[in-house]
Formats: structure tokens, sequence, C-alpha cells
């Protein structure tokens, strides 16, 4: 008898034993989404609510994606997702929405997970007029925005709305002629940490809580501008906004270098970021070591102490010697703790190569140096150049490494050559250019696509005649085109108002965007910087929010 029912038992573990397989391999197969054909990346996987048998999404899927705009409140932890005329208002928690001022029942609320606000799909799609089809064999679902019929969903996928979050930065699509640009384009501020330019303030100094609510603030005011992503200088001067085994505390932290500011900046930083659906760009100034050559009231464990070999006087600035490749190395090394350490969507480097401004009787001092590591046996020039190319390439390959998916970046002064030093350069009278003053061989980078995109800083006007916008603009698009290289451009709002030509009026950057409208190659801006958008220059903001929808 025993016998029997072991047989038996045995016949029927054999029996659905292939099913139970073929079962879990289905259910570990991520989640795909698809609009249209095209399928939507997502920054965080999406999961099921098995209980309501509900499909949750990052609310990045909805700003990206699906082109909506989305706007966070904070204080109420609510927020409010627009495209064309519907209006959706959802809070974390609340398991009723607000849809065109009418109250809707949720099966799910919108919550977060692992600071991503996570929204119900089928919802949130069905109310922006999209028709979802769950396909449960391929663990796909279909969004169609072209109103064919599409038969029943029997699976996951339901209310989707989003919680806490905002437009996110996009993988840039070509932008739309006509108002605002595309939806998706990337909408970029830098802020800045050094000398306490944009956050935190020298106030702040030693108080978490009160760093904390600056930065929500300044989320708050550049979100309401339209913008999707931040750029936040997060090494300032060869130290960290975030706990570090390479470098130490900054000094814009707390007032003094080396000092726990008490709390980690950076994981703050990002959580408070991706909650609004926005893209987090580390910053990193690779090259400067101190805004002065003070090194007293610098802690040992600074780079200037040790490894004082490594460092570079000019102009009462203290720089990292370029040149040397263990000190390379070591920046390469810093960066990419932030990178294996942290959930960011970019790495950006500034254009701090090597310090323009040399003249007869001030050089940087890298003549041993040159003399040490010029196996190649290039002329000064160039050898910096392949320094600096050298560092640009590797870094790169070290991002692709362990986060492909990290987007690599660099803002190079905003002219490469005058076409009088190089017929193929732009047709500008600069005073310094990047090629020939900091070293920087940006075509280098663009040609072999060590760069996923380039920001060149193009802080002239429209009219000014020995660098105009347009012809800038023009050339860098020329530079990318054929390449898998996207370019941003890189937008000067703390000029306006002053009296350099063309800055008298705030509609200067809006003729910008347009222009930028016309060429497919820009795929969107950034704006130099937080403080100065803030301030609302000449009535900056007010044509912002116009001109991006918000």
């Amino acid at each position: 008898m025993k016998f029997r029912t072991w047989f038996f038992s045995f016949i029927i573990l054999l029996l659905i034993w292939p099913f139970s397989g073929h079962a879990d391999a289905a259910a570990a197969r991520p989640i795909e989404i698809v609009l249209d054909g095209r399928i939507l990346s997502s920054d965080a996987p999406p999961y099921i609510k098995p209980k309501n048998n509900v499909t949750m999404v990052p609310l990045r899927v909805i700003s990206e994606g699906l082109g909506a705009q989305v706007d966070w409140l904070a204080s109420a932890k609510s927020v409010t997702i627009a495209k064309d005329s519907n209006i959706i208002v959802l809070r974390v928690g609340s398991t009723s929405a607000q849809v065109n001022h009418a109250a809707v029942k949720l099966d799910v609320s919108a919550e977060i997970q692992s600071g991503r606000t996570m929204v119900p799909l089928r919802f949130v799609g069905e109310q922006l007029g999209l028709q979802v089809d769950w396909n449960s064999a391929t663990r796909t679902i279909a969004l169609s925005s072209q109103g064919t019929s599409i038969p029943p969903i029997t699976g996951p996928t339901t209310p989707v709305i989003p919680p806490t979050e905002q437009p996110s930065t996009p993988p840039p699509a070509v932008q739309q002629p006509g108002g605002g640009g595309a939806a998706s384009e990337l909408r970029g501020v830098w802020v800045s940490s050094v000398l306490n330019l944009d956050w935190p303030t020298k106030a702040s100094y030693g108080n978490a809580e009160q760093q904390k609510q600056e930065y929500i603030k300044l989320l708050d005011e550049i979100q309401a501008m339209g913008l999707n992503a931040v750029f936040v200088q997060v090494r300032p001067t060869a130290d960290a906004l975030y706990p570090s085994q390479l470098v130490p505390w900054s000094v814009y932290l707390t007032g003094t270098a080396g000092k726990d500011p008490g709390y980690d900046p950076l994981a703050f930083l990002i959580e408070e970021t991706h909650r609004r659906g926005m893209q987090f760009h580390a910053w990193f100034n690779p090259f400067r070591a101190s805004m002065n050559a003070d090194t007293s009231k610098l802690p040992s464990s600074h780079v200037v102490h040790q490894h004082p070999d490594w460092i570079v006087k000019f102009a009462d600035k203290l720089y990292i010697n370029p040149g040397i490749p263990e000190a390379r190395q070591h920046i390469i090394d810093a960066i990419m703790e932030v990178v294996n350490g942290y959930d960011i969507d970019g790495v950006h480097l500034d254009d701090y190569f090597y310090p323009s401004g040399e003249t007869a009787s001030s050089k940087f001092n890298d003549d041993a140096t040159m003399k040490r590591y010029n196996a190649k046996q290039l002329n000064k020039g160039d050898w910096r150049r392949d320094n600096i190319n050298q560092f640009v390439r590797d870094l790169g390959q070290n991002i692709r490494a362990v986060k492909p998916a990290v987007s690599y970046g660099i803002s190079p002064f905003g002219v490469w050559r005058n076409k009088a030093s190089d017929i193929t350069g732009s047709d500008t009278k600069a005073g310094i250019t990047a090629y020939d003053s900091t070293y920087a061989d940006v075509r280098t980078w663009i040609r072999n696509e060590w760069i996923d995109y380039v920001t060149p800083q193009l802080y002239w006007s429209l009219t000014r005649p020995e660098v105009r916008y347009d012809i800038l603009t023009d050339w860098w698009a020329q530079e990318v085109r054929g390449t898998r290289v996207k370019l941003y451009i890189g937008h000067a709002p703390y000029k306006i108002g002053t009296p350099e030509v063309g800055w008298h009026s705030a509609d200067e950057i809006i003729h910008q965007l347009e222009y930028n409208e016309r060429i497919p190659e820009v795929k969107g801006s950034i704006f130099f910087s937080a403080k100065d958008l803030r301030k609302n220059p000449l009535g900056l903001v007010p044509l912002l929010k116009s001109y991006f929808g918000s």
C-alpha cells in the first residue's frame, strides 16, 4: 500500500514538473513595455502586485516613454500628470485619483520602492488615451496610441498614475518643429557646489535637514520651469559630496574640509531627484585640486598631501597633473566609486582639463612630467592632448564595462578651433579654444565615440559677431552627424541683463531654443546655472514655462 501511494505521487510529480518549470521561467522573465512597436526603457524593473493582478511601473516610463508632463509636490506627496487635455492627480498611498477633477477609484495606489515612484500602468495609460494589452506568455505590455481595437486584457496591468516624480530626462528623441521641442528632449541645469554657488548654501553648513530642504526647493522651482534633469557637481575640488574611501568630504558641506556632514548627501540628492522622474547626472571636476594655493586647511587624506608630486600650482590654484598616468587613474577610480555605488543616470565632466591662460611668464609647469612620460615623442600640445584623450577613453571604457546604461558626456569650451587656425574649425574669432587652450581634442572623442554626448558651452548670443550662437550650433551639429554621439547645448542664462552683446532681453534664450528646433542633431539643452535661472533674470522663468509648456 505504501509503495502504491509513493508510486502514484511520483507519477503526478513527473506530469506537473515540466509545466511548473515553464511557469517559473516565464515568471522570471522581465516585463517588457512596448509603445506602438517601440520598446520603452525603464530605470527600475516593472513588477506585478499579485493580489490585484496590477503591473506597476516607475514614473519615468510615464514621463519619458509616454511624453507626459509630470509635476511632483513634495509637501502633499502628490503628482500631477498632464498630457493633451487630460490631467491626473495621484497621491502616494491613496486608493483614489483625480482625473480631470473627478474622483476615480484605484485598485492599487502609487507607491515608492527603492527610491522610485511606482504607478499602476493600465490606469494611467488608459486615462491618457492609450489602449493597453497584456500578453502573459511573453510578459509584454503593448501600449497603442493608434485607436485600433485591441482584445480584452486578461492579465496584469492596471491603474497607472504617478505619485512622486516628474518628467525624466530622455533618451533624446528627434525634436518636433514648433513650440517647445520634443517632450522627450533633455532639459537640464547645472548645479554647482563649488564656492556654494547653487547648492548647498553657506548658511546650511552642518545642517543636514536645511540642506535637504534647500535641494527640494531647488527641484520644485526648476521642475516647474519644465526642466527634467540635474547635473550636480559631486566632486568640486578633488573631494566628495558622498562618503568616499579615496577622497575627503568636501568643504562646501560643512565649511571644514574632511568633516562628515552626518548624512550621505549624494544618496539623498539621487533619491529626491528620481522620486520626481527626473534624471540625476553626477558632475565631476576631474583635475582641479583646490581653489587656492593654501593647503593648510585641507585634510591629510586630500590628494595635495597624499601625492604632492602630482600637484601643479597655476594662477594661485592647484591642479592634478594630467600628464601622470597614476594621477589620471586615481581620478578614474574616484569617479568609478560613484558609478559602482550609486544609481546615477550619467557621469558628466566639465572643461577643467589643462587650465587656460598660460603666458610667456606664467606657465603650467609640466616640463619634467613631459620629459618622463612622453614615450611617443610628441610636441607639448599634442602630448597634453594625448594625456586627456587617454583619460577620456579609459574612463568611458571603465563606465561601460560595469554600467553601460550610464550616460557619459563632457561639456567643453564652446569653440573647438577657429577657422583661422584650422580650416575645418568654426567661422569664429574666439580668444581661447578647447583644442589649443585646454587641450581638449573633442573631435577625436566624438569620432571614436568615446563619449555618449557632448555639451559645448555656447555662452554667446545670436548677434555676437566673433562667436555667433547659430554658427557654432551648426558647426557642432556637423561634428556629431553620422555618429552615435548626442549633442546637447550649454546655454548661459547668467549673461541675461549684462552689457555683453545680445543679452539685453531674456528672449535671447528662447530664440536660441527655437533655433535648436531646426537642427535635428540637437537633442536638448543644459542651463548654467541653477541660481541664475532661479533669479528669473529679466522675466526668463515665465518665458521658459511657456516655451516648454509647463
